[in-house]
């Protein structure tokens, strides 16, 4: 059956139905995806011949095809790189990184499934830097000076962080996926994982107490001097500016100082299709607000309880004179992020039958007695078999729990 065009609804209530959840986000944000997908494309929008052009925003929540915003994205053909600009293998994608994405117009299968094709792949981090302390009750870090905080639905690196937050010490150096609350000046987590080492920390953020003369300003609580910065700083820096900078390892009493310093304020480009989940910042009414940086007019729907600074929200429409009108809305509430369901799909790429698990797209996948086996049972999961597998989080964050696992 041939895939049909989505059509669009308005939103009447405070919750879709389940077929219709988005997934992930954002941000970086300041999630950075939205910035990444809008503002480093250049040129005109070309869709490639594949109708009107999508761009998502947004944590990765499963693979087969790329999950982002609820939407399979093929990723096999697509071009991939980090936040850098460099170029990369669509096998470096992990869930819960951040994500951007530039696809083609979203289709409806025969299943019911919101797929697209992937043109370009960008993902990157909020955060490279040290851990300053660990607050293991309240579930919050504090990394380079940055209050984080993370949850059921964060994704704690498998390798790097076995055990997941519990294996955190005060002074690991974290590259930290996040979501970015502009009310708080907190992030949440969507990934962590540990880097060995690193010869630059990265933080990508809010300007506040912009002073000019001293060539200095602050991201959250921490002081940042671009005085050594060799290139000119871009036109336009001021508070309320969202910036990316590089800095050096070593703390000094001027504060951290940056390397390179980079304007990645959103600034969205009139586009058709663009969905992105983030954190509200700016409210002025449940008409108006920004999610990430990024205005948007919500004024077309009708008006969802819980719209509030702070709040996680999913929201879809058309971009516009650099901003974006709503036609979807919807408030994510504690329990449904704490319940979000994650899903991969493909050839079994290793098998630890001791330990009830095996690996598929990079993901440790672990199945019991409770897990649903269809078209096949735990003993047909062998290197090379082709399997669905969906659930939620282990309680450490590192690995994938089936409560279902579909062979293909």
């Amino acid at each position: 059956m041939t895939p049909t065009p989505r059509r669009s609804f308005p939103v009447v209530a405070p919750c879709f139905a389940a077929a219709a959840r988005w997934r992930g986000l954002a941000a970086s944000m300041l999630a950075s995806a939205l910035v990444a997908v809008l503002t480093s494309c250049g040129g005109g929008v070309d869709s490639g011949g594949t109708g009107s052009p999508t761009y998502a925003s947004g944590p990765i929540s499963g693979f087969g095809s790329v999950i982002v915003n609820g939407v399979r994205f093929d990723d096999s053909s697509a071009t991939v790189e980090d936040a850098d600009g460099t170029s990369r293998s669509r096998d470096d994608l992990r869930l819960g990184m951040t994500t951007e994405i530039r696809g083609s117009s979203v289709l409806t299968d025969n299943t019911g499934t919101r797929v697209s094709t992937a043109i370009s792949i960008r993902f990157g981090s909020e955060i490279v830097g040290r851990v300053d302390s660990i607050d293991r009750v309240a579930n919050r870090l504090v990394v380079l000076g940055q209050i984080v905080n993370t949850n059921p639905a964060t994704v704690f690196d498998s390798t790097s962080l076995a055990g997941g937050q519990a294996a955190l010490v005060v002074g690991d150096v974290l590259e930290v996926y996040a979501l970015f609350d502009a009310a708080t000046n907190q992030y949440t987590a969507t990934r962590i994982e540990r880097r060995g080492s690193a010869t630059t920390f990265r933080l990508r953020g809010v300007v506040s107490l912009l002073d000019v003369q001293a060539k200095a300003f602050n991201i959250g609580s921490e002081r940042i001097s671009y005085a050594g910065v060799a290139a000119p700083v871009f036109t336009g820096l001021a508070n309320g500016s969202v910036v990316t900078v590089r800095l050096q390892t070593t703390k000094t009493a001027n504060g951290w100082l940056v390397t390179t310093l980079a304007d990645t304020s959103p600034k969205p480009r009139d586009l058709d299709d663009v969905r992105l989940e983030g954190i509200v910042g700016a409210y002025t009414s449940a008409a108006r607000f920004t999610v990430n940086g990024v205005a948007v007019d919500a004024s077309r729907i009708a008006a969802v309880p819980g719209l509030v600074a702070g709040a996680r929200v999913e929201v879809e429409g058309v971009s516009t004179g650099g901003v974006l009108i709503a036609s979807q809305l919807k408030v994510k509430s504690a329990g449904e992020v704490a319940g979000s369901a994650f899903e991969v799909r493909g050839s079994i790429a290793s098998v630890n039958a001791a330990q009830s698990s095996f690996v598929v797209r990079g993901v440790a996948v672990v199945y019991s007695a409770s897990t649903e086996f269809r078209s096949g049972a735990a003993a047909n999961l062998l290197v090379g078999a082709n399997v669905e597998a969906r659930g939620l989080l282990s309680s450490d964050g590192t690995r994938l729990v089936a409560s279902r696992i579909t062979f293909k």
